[in-house]
């Protein structure tokens, strides 16, 4: 008898940064019924692209990446092809790691819009 193979989900990683809004973000993603995992900020590239997750969250954090000592993050991230969302702290590791004209912002502004650019998201929210 041939069973038929389980069907494959959606898998977002979320390297932490140390915000305190990370476990918020994994939970608000699987309320959309997409698995969700947390991961450190320092997990390698070759690790990451083992996982062959569909996309990567950049967390917040209390740092500056300008910070001695800062936490950052395996630059080959930008190189596996997987689309990066960068949220506060994230978004300024992206600007630093892949420097300027690599990050565009959608000219559109409405709330939750996203726009996706080069395999990166970048969101704009307002009030």
């Amino acid at each position: 008898m041939k069973t038929a193979a389980p069907p494959k989900h959606s898998k977002i990683l979320i390297l932490d940064f140390g915000s305190q809004y990370t476990q918020v973000i994994a939970r608000r993603i699987r309320e959309l019924q997409v698995y969700s995992e947390v991961v450190p900020f320092d997990l390698p590239a070759a690790e990451i692209k083992n996982l062959n997750p569909n996309g990567i969250i950049l967390s917040g954090g209390p740092a500056s990446v300008y910070d001695k000592g800062a936490p950052q993050i395996d630059p080959e991230i930008f190189s596996l092809g997987i689309p990066v969302l960068g949220i506060c702290y994230g978004l300024m590791q992206m600007a630093h790691h892949l420097g300027p004209g690599r990050l565009h912002w959608t000219a559109r502004v409405r709330r939750g819009n996203v726009a996706y650019h080069q395999r990166f998201a970048v969101t704009r929210w307002t009030r």
